[in-house]
């Protein structure tokens, strides 16, 4: 059986950090980050999911490829 679970959560993590970087992108400097003391939160957020959901993905097809 060759199910790398790294595949799936690459791809979900990439996909919702994609989101939330073009979500943080766009409302950059919007009232709603006032609670979080002016620190866009979603945009921080989206780029570490989005690296970490592509170094899983880099992973998975490094071993795909062995």
């Amino acid at each position: 059986m060759n199910f790398d679970l790294r595949l799936p959560i690459g791809i979900l993590f990439t996909a919702y950090g994609l989101i939330l970087t073009v979500f943080g992108a766009f409302t950059n400097g919007s009232d709603i980050y006032k609670k979080s003391l002016g620190d866009n939160i979603n945009l921080q957020w989206g780029i570490l999911l989005l690296v970490f959901g592509l170094f899983m993905l880099g992973l998975a097809m490094r071993a795909r490829r062995k």
